[in-house]
């Protein structure tokens, strides 16, 4: 099979040098965010929803010397939600967030970071590669909620920063919280040591009835930014539509399985059937992706968010010996193998092993991984909205930005539903 090191670091250096030279990263600035051997560890937080609301208390969770001292967001009022939940959790001594520490607008991020001196990253996903940028620049520690971009040209930022966070020995931690759940990694080991022989193909499944419906009307809101900022996830230049923000852990699993090489290509299909009112912005409800791998191999993944419909969220990998039901933690073939161990929560254990690390001088750092499981993401996506055959040099080389290069608060990109044969990767 072809290793995915070749291209990602051809790719990877001529972006380095564009970033570089633009003075972009300032890749010989102060290591200001390494921490270990101090007691205390000043943590910031980024995007106060419920999954960074999480991440502050997991990461308050994970090490002694924790302190939270520092939010941003778009917006006031998640801050002051957040705030009052992690108040009344386990962890509410530890939060030092005056009132001068609660920044807000679409700047908040810049002042977090100088702040502090680990970031939680956990905004829209459209956000994420000049947020990552801007720590890594900075010098500091991130925890970077997945995915890691929307669109090619953010995805080219992101992995820049992802490679000048390892050269500067930051720890960049990833949100896939799979890779983090033991009885999945000893399941992974054991299909990567020969259990089920060679791999034929991978299925990997994530349907579901949807996730939260818009949270505000046009009305209610004082501009078309704000709208679609307060309904994010149904507009591809937030979200990056629903296989990239969330199908995307299952799309992961098959980068798992295959070592992180790339595939050589994907196509796909998909739609909008259930979700077709305007008030579900621009983005599909069902997607389902093909990507073919070197040595025949394939990769089948569907998704879909149709509601008063079954949950089905499954990953299968079928080997020329057996097959293993990753969520069941089983391997069925000439020896069958179940999980017999404890189980974990696999949200903390992000947390607790990159602190861990921190301290011990040996920092996690398996952003560029993230990166590549992002774009095969949006290899499929792109795909699904254009007709065409994908492949991820189209998408690494894409000048089609979803995201705007500046944001205020007036309008904001108005895009109409994707229609393939219309649509273009480039």
């Amino acid at each position: 099979m072809r290793p995915v090191g070749a291209n990602r670091r051809t790719f990877l250096m001529g972006t380095a040098a564009t970033v570089a030279a633009s003075g972009g990263l300032g890749l010989d600035a102060a290591l200001a965010g390494h921490v270990w051997g101090s007691d205390r560890i000043r943590v910031g937080l980024v995007g106060c929803g419920g999954r960074g609301t999480g991440a502050a208390e997991q990461a308050l969770t994970a090490d002694e010397g924790t302190v939270l001292v520092a939010m941003g967001d778009a917006f006031r009022d998640p801050i002051e939600s957040s705030l009052s939940a992690l108040k009344a959790s386990a962890v509410g001594s530890r939060l030092e967030v005056p009132e001068e520490h609660r920044f807000v607008g679409f700047d908040a991020y810049q002042k977090v970071i100088d702040a502090v001196d680990v970031v939680l990253l956990a905004t829209p996903p459209g956000f994420r590669p000049i947020h990552f940028a801007y720590a890594v620049e900075k010098g500091r520690h991130a925890f970077i909620e997945k995915p890691m971009a929307v669109d090619g040209p953010g995805l080219r930022t992101y992995l820049a920063a992802a490679r000048a966070s390892k050269e500067k020995g930051l720890s960049a931690v990833h949100g896939f919280c799979w890779r983090y759940h033991h009885p999945r990694r000893e399941t992974m080991k054991r299909v990567h040591d020969g259990a089920i022989g060679e791999i034929r193909a991978i299925e990997t499944t994530y349907n579901s009835q949807g996730v939260w419906d818009p949270r505000r009307t046009r009305e209610q809101c004082q501009s078309e930014m704000e709208y679609q900022m307060r309904n994010w996830y149904y507009y591809d230049w937030l979200s990056g539509d629903h296989i990239v923000e969330q199908a995307v852990h299952a799309i992961d699993t098959m980068a798992w399985a295959m070592g992180d090489i790339l595939p050589e290509r994907c196509w796909a299909v998909g739609g909008r059937q259930a979700r077709t009112e305007a008030k579900y912005g621009n983005i599909w409800d069902h997607f389902s992706v093909v990507y073919e791998y070197p040595n025949e191999v394939r990769g089948y993944h569907h998704c879909r968010h149709w509601p008063n419909t079954p949950t089905h969220v499954k990953d299968y990998i079928l080997g020329s010996k057996g097959v293993a039901d990753v969520f069941g933690n089983r391997i069925r073939g000439t020896e069958s193998w179940r999980f017999r161990g404890e189980g974990n929560n696999m949200y903390q254990t992000e947390h607790d092993e990159m602190y861990a690390g921190l301290r011990s001088g040996q920092p996690v750092n398996n952003a560029e991984q993230a990166g590549l499981s992002t774009l095969l993401a949006i290899m499929g996506r792109d795909a699904a909205y254009t007709g065409q055959v994908v492949t991820p040099e189209m998408i690494l080389e894409s000048t089609r930005a979803l995201v705007p290069t500046e944001f205020a608060w007036g309008d904001a990109p108005r895009r109409p539903v994707p229609v393939p044969g219309v649509n273009t990767v480039v």
